[in-house]
């Protein structure tokens, strides 16, 4: 039953750490990890350090809302996972009640955070991106799509139209570029991670893309969603007025996880010559296509580029052209 503990298996977390294990704090750090860098872009150099801690906190506390609202609806499938048998919806450490009012605390702080010390504006995209998450992805496409998280990191975009909302009051091109290179970043940075756990996708009955695709068309479609995203961050020069050294090494950094993406579908494509395509998504094939090292790599992407949107307006103010 879920909700209970299972039978003589210890809670993995102590109650606090429970609590904040249902916010999976990784992923609110990959996405806050680009709200300072446009917010930073956003005022052309450094905003005052109340706003920047206020727009941090809320938006913390927005992804915290949505990821415990999506351990609460998703504790079913968690259970059949090895990957989320642990969590704490399914060991027991917190009941779905608890989980409940814990996601509703952090949304109404989030808002509340957001109307008095941001803006209104700030507030509601920051609202959108919580019911986008929770009813969009969680709720109608997760377990009905192949596409499921392609449409639903749209989500996860928000935090950049939040961190320049917060700056500026307004919407402009500049952030709907960032926001479309993470929207087409998610696919690479996420299906590496879907090959990698297959069968417990299988085992779930959740139809990710490598869970209902040959492993050539999962790394064929990474590496076209590779291509538009580094298109998609060149933009930001003519269109958001980054400079010289925003350009070279946005392009530098995707050329470099574009060869990885690239090495990914080299290597599916030799496993199904070598195979006939059978056992696709076996063991032996997670052996042989070494996903992971896509994954971390989009991580690493992500986070350099940031730091390039982050120091560009300095750079600009030193030395400008």
């Amino acid at each position: 039953m879920l909700g209970r503990r299972r039978s003589g298996r210890p809670p993995r977390f102590p109650r606090a750490a429970a609590y904040v294990a249902l916010t999976k704090p990784r992923i609110v750090e990959l996405l806050l990890i680009t709200t300072i860098p446009v917010m930073l872009f956003a005022a052309g150099g450094l905003p005052s350090g109340w706003l920047i801690l206020t727009t941090f906190v809320g938006g913390a506390l927005a992804a915290g809302c949505a990821n415990t609202l999506n351990c609460y609806f998703d504790r079913d499938i968690d259970a059949l996972m090895k990957r989320t048998e642990n969590r704490p919806l399914v060991t027991g450490a917190v009941t779905p009640r608890q989980a409940l009012v814990f996601a509703t605390v952090l949304g109404v702080a989030s808002t509340a955070l957001f109307v008095a010390f941001v803006n209104v504006l700030s507030a509601a995209l920051a609202v959108a991106a919580i019911l986008l998450y929770v009813v969009g992805y969680t709720l109608l496409l997760k377990r009905r799509t192949s596409q499921n998280i392609v449409w639903g990191g749209v989500a996860g975009c928000m935090q950049v139209l939040i961190g320049w909302t917060a700056v500026t009051g307004s919407l402009s091109w500049a952030p709907f570029v960032l926001f479309g290179v993470i929207f087409l970043w998610t696919p690479p940075h996420y299906w590496p991670l879907s090959v990698r756990y297959r069968e417990d996708y299988a085992n779930a009955g959740v139809p990710m893309l490598p869970v209902v695709a040959r492993p050539t068309t999962v790394s064929r479609q990474i590496v076209l969603y590779t291509v538009a995203m580094v298109l998609c961050s060149l933009l930001l020069v003519p269109l958001g007025g980054a400079g010289v050294v925003y350009g070279v090494a946005a392009l530098v950094l995707g050329v470099g996880f574009l060869a990885q993406t690239v090495g990914l579908h080299r290597r599916a494509v030799r496993f199904e010559q070598e195979t006939g395509g059978r056992d696709a998504g076996t063991v032996e094939q997670l052996r042989r296509i070494s996903p992971m090292g896509v994954f971390h790599g989009s991580i690493t992407y992500l986070t350099l580029l940031s730091v390039a949107v982050a120091v560009d307006p300095f750079l600009k103010l030193a030395w400008p052209f």
